[in-house]
């Protein structure tokens, strides 16, 4: 029985200070780390490795995933979209000067607060319905249901976080329309009293959206092996279109089949710089999945754990089978001591920084 667990965020970015980790009680982990074999492949966008898990072959990798569909129909709070309609992730946004360059930054997934929501995109609908339907399954997950496809390219949302906008605008043969549609919707939802209540109080406006996420659906969609496990909207889409039913991420359930585990829990924080947070959640999931999981190993009832952890320098993967656990001459690595090390490969190769999700910036 094989359990594959995906852990993005799980390596801090590269950009940071050293040692995040430091002080944690990270005892399994690190014997995992220090018992399996570790290999750094390199950068790989977190969207592609998702769908090579799922058996996608390289060609539809190659062209641009619909992911805005995909996320859209592993939405549970919101019914199946209708088959044939085109969707692109319309996702809040904050857009605000630093020196000379408009940064773009996301909301976390508490904000903005629910009749914010609404009003915004009521005021959306009744402005823009020539574009399409918008609504939104979160309070930072927001969709366009567009009118016609578009034939424009967008840019994932978090390849463009903390980064300047005018390097991500819209490219294509609809890219003026959409540049000017960007425009538009800035002058509304900054004028939108929702928001300038948000000023009043000291809190981010929202004052733009950002479209990402169209792409052409591949003719043959893959069916994986085993259980899937999953509380990411998208990991879920790519479930429900391959006629997988996800389930919440529970270790113990696991244990019982072959499953493949995505746990989005250090994601964000790590994307956002939030040390405490990403701390926090880390020691959460040492308890509720690395624990269980190497006593699992110990005990043969696990045969071989595979965790993949994609970061903004390359994606860490680590390989640890049963008769692993008994090698006791190889000694626990600690995960401060691997991110230090990634730091100093990062800095020897110039520091750049690589994208979370799909298609690279220019």
């Amino acid at each position: 029985m094989q359990i594959h667990l995906v852990v993005p965020g799980l390596i801090w970015p590269g950009i940071s200070a050293l040692g995040p980790a430091s002080g944690l009680d990270l005892t399994s982990l690190a014997w995992l780390l220090g018992q399996g074999k570790r290999h750094l492949a390199p950068f790989e966008p977190l969207d592609i490795q998702l769908a090579r898990l799922m058996g996608y072959p390289d060609d539809a990798c190659a062209e641009p995933l619909p992911l805005a569909t995909l996320r859209r129909l592993g939405e549970p709070a919101l019914p199946a979209p209708a088959p044939g309609t085109d969707w692109l992730c319309a996702d809040p946004v904050n857009l605000s000067f630093a020196r000379e360059h408009l940064l773009l930054n996301e909301f976390p997934g508490n904000e903005p607060a629910p009749d914010e929501v609404a009003a915004l995109i009521s005021a959306l609908n009744d402005t823009f319905g020539d574009l399409g339907s918008f609504e939104a399954a979160a309070p930072n997950r927001w969709y366009l249901r567009a009118a016609a496809p578009t034939r424009a390219r967008f840019f994932p949302l978090h390849d463009v976080v903390g980064r300047p906008v005018r390097d991500f605008l819209p490219e294509g043969e609809d890219a003026r329309r959409w540049q000017r549609i960007l425009n538009e919707l800035q002058i509304v939802l900054h004028n939108h009293p929702a928001n300038q209540a948000r000023e009043a109080a000291g809190h981010r406006p929202v004052n733009s959206l950002w479209f990402w996420g169209g792409g052409t659906p591949p003719s043959n969609t893959p069916r994986p092996h085993g259980a899937i496990q999953t509380d990411d909207p998208l990991m879920r889409g790519f479930a429900i279109a391959a006629g997988c039913t996800p389930d919440t991420p529970d270790c113990d359930k696991a244990l019982g089949q072959d499953t493949l585990v995505v746990l989005e829990d250090l994601l964000l924080p790590a994307r956002h710089l939030d040390i405490d947070s990403w701390r926090g959640r880390l020691e959460q999931l040492e308890h509720a999945w690395f624990a269980p999981l190497a006593t699992a190993l110990r005990s043969k009832r696990l045969k071989e754990l595979r965790i993949t952890a994609a970061g903004d320098r390359g994606t860490l993967e680590l390989t640890v089978r049963t008769a692993d656990a008994w090698k006791f001459w190889r000694k626990p690595f600690s995960l401060d001591l691997l991110l230090k090390s990634f730091a100093l490969t990062a800095a020897a190769d110039g520091g750049q920084r690589q994208p979370f999700s799909q298609a690279a910036p220019r």
